[in-house]
């Protein structure tokens, strides 16, 4: 029966929303239930999606207003502190793991010289879209490991375009210096124009149009847009064009305003990315490809991982940082698949190996999608097993400095009203200490000549060369909830006698910081970072005056929520 684009797009929507409900329920990654949507809609089942290329052009929408919100939010400076790591990083991935790709395609599963070279360069590529949703997800996109792991997939499409190149010849392989000349040169002059139209022209058009906030919205899906076209068209990739018209409005003031405007239509055109990549498995051509597909998985998700969190350790990082950089690249990428058809559709390789890398593809981005969501967890384990340990013997580049000063007040985390705590503790006039996990924060804060450091307030080694064990009064205005949890339970066990006030994005979470003993939760419509800061100016760092506030707070959710204390512990 024919449908038009909107029936199946509806029918499609339905089925999602169903299957995201059964994902909730069973505290899966909602991403797990879009790629089996695709799976369910595609052919292998109810087969309801028939006009895929309009299909393939929502995912691609998906894909670029992914990329342009990313770089709106990108912090050139931190890209640029580490961007030798960044390349070095990529080039230690594309040496260990091309070889060992080449290695097992060729050697154990017995493709031919080309088809284990091209292989071997698709496990390379990791999945942008996943990684920049990974990040999102978790508001992790600022942290050190999240600005590493946006470079390298970075330079993964840079190498991918070049790959695409070479492999679109076809069989000839008549691709020579002459056109890697030409891509090059075109390249450098669209940077070179994006930085001119950023500084002079994009400040005045932007301040213009401003106060409509339509206007606004539409110039900047204009300008993302036009911008990722053009790259496309100068031999780029909508994901490269994208990411750098976010980069050029990422210093306006207005592009904190764009971002929150684009962020609804982002996220229902990236679901139907990922239903796309599931409509597009066919279950039963696979069945032949799984054993060579397993192998190949493997060596993805353990051995990149691996490969990268050696590789930062040898660069000085913290073992914390080398490991979530690792496990963010844990998948390969969109490129790969494409790259794969292309091939064989020139008749460089065997058809088969499409349905091997599709497989890899859907193994390592599932499997992926669970080991960021619970990466503190993983790293917890392997801090435990000391793997890798003698890498992190070494001096440090981002290393945590140890303090001799006994400091009586901390802050964790600068977002999300710490200027105003600061200006709190000035005031009390007592010595207080700001920690946080971006290093273009401490530079900030440096700058200002605020007290601060670098470091993770989950890490128990850092906390105690601060000496939160003689802190009155400790603020964390993290939104990560297992990151407060962690601080709490050290601090139980330190330092009880603390008063410790967090920061939660719901009821829930505010219920179980509470049940873990946090002497105070900020929930922004109901208590933020100026309301907190005139309680502690009043009432002085008293326990029993926030034990009093605590109980009040308590008694509001406990009314104001469904889940009771008692049923939330149950």
């Amino acid at each position: 029966m024919d449908q038009s684009i909107f029936t199946e797009l509806s029918l499609v929507i339905v089925i999602v929303a169903m299957v995201s409900l059964v994902m909730r329920f069973l505290r899966q990654p909602l991403i797990l239930g879009y790629i089996l949507t695709g799976i369910l809609v595609g052919p292998s089942f109810l087969h309801l999606i028939h006009s895929k290329e309009a299909f393939d052009g929502f995912s691609t929408i998906g894909i670029a207003l992914l990329l342009f919100i990313i770089g709106l939010g990108m912090n050139i400076n931190v890209m640029k502190r580490v961007g030798s790591s960044i390349f070095t990083t990529a080039g230690a991935l594309l040496v260990t793991i091309g070889s060992i790709g080449f290695a097992a395609g060729h050697f154990i599963l017995g493709f031919t010289l080309t088809e284990a070279y091209i292989v071997a360069l698709a496990l390379f590529f990791s999945s942008t879209i996943i990684i920049v949703k990974a990040l999102t997800d978790k508001k992790e996109q600022d942290r050190l490991h999240g600005q590493i792991a946006i470079g390298v997939i970075l330079l993964d499409d840079l190498v991918a375009t070049l790959a695409l190149l070479f492999v679109a010849a076809g069989q000839d392989q008549t691709v020579g210096l002459n056109e890697l000349g030409q891509l090059f040169g075109r390249g450098v002059l669209m940077l070179i124009g994006l930085v001119l139209v950023s500084k002079f022209v994009l400040p005045r058009v932007v301040k213009a149009i401003a106060a409509s906030q339509e206007s606004l919205f539409l110039f900047a899906i204009a300008w993302g847009f036009g911008v990722a076209s053009l790259f496309e068209w100068t031999g780029f990739s909508i994901e490269v064009g994208a990411l750098f018209a976010g980069v050029a409005l990422a210093s306006l003031p207005y592009a904190q305003e764009i971002e929150s405007r684009l962020k609804p239509l982002r996220d229902f055109f990236v679901v139907l990315f990922f239903i796309t990549l599931g409509e597009s498995l066919e279950v039963a051509h696979l069945q032949p490809a799984l054993w060579p597909a397993l192998l190949l998985s493997f060596i993805v998700i353990v051995l990149k991982p691996a490969t990268i969190t050696s590789t930062l350790g040898l660069l000085g990082y913290p073992k914390r940082v080398a490991f979530k950089a690792g496990i963010h690249l844990s998948q390969i990428s969109e490129f790969s698949i494409v790259l794969i058809v292309l091939a064989a559709a020139n008749g460089l390789v065997d058809e088969r190996l499409s349905a091997i890398v599709t497989i890899v593809a859907m193994v390592t981005i599932t499997t992926s999608s669970y080991l960021t969501q619970y990466d503190t967890q993983l790293f917890a384990i392997f801090n435990r097993l000391k793997l890798f340990d003698f890498l992190f013997a070494r001096d440090r580049k981002h290393k945590e400095r140890k303090t001799k000063v006994k400091y009586q007040l901390f802050l964790f985390g600068y977002h999300r009203g710490g200027h105003e705590f600061i200006r709190t503790f000035k005031r009390l006039k007592k010595r207080f200490l700001v920690v946080d996990y971006d290093p273009g924060v401490v530079e900030l804060l440096q700058h200002e000549q605020v007290p601060c450091l670098y470091g993770d307030a989950s890490d128990a080694e850092l906390l105690e060369e601060i000496g939160v064990q003689n802190a009155k009064l400790i603020v964390s205005t993290i939104t990560d909830s297992e990151t407060n949890q962690e601080l709490i339970r050290h601090l139980n066990f330190y330092n009880p006698e603390a008063v410790i006030i967090c920061n939660a994005n719901s009821y829930e979470e505010a219920l179980q910081l509470y049940e873990l003993g946090c002497s105070y939760v900020m929930i922004p419509h109901f208590a933020g970072s100026e309301r907190l800061s005139s309680l502690i100016v009043r009432n002085g760092i008293d326990r029993q005056h926030f034990d009093r506030y605590r109980q009040r707070h308590l008694e509001h959710l406990e009314k104001n929520h469904p889940l009771t204390l008692a049923e939330e512990a149950l």
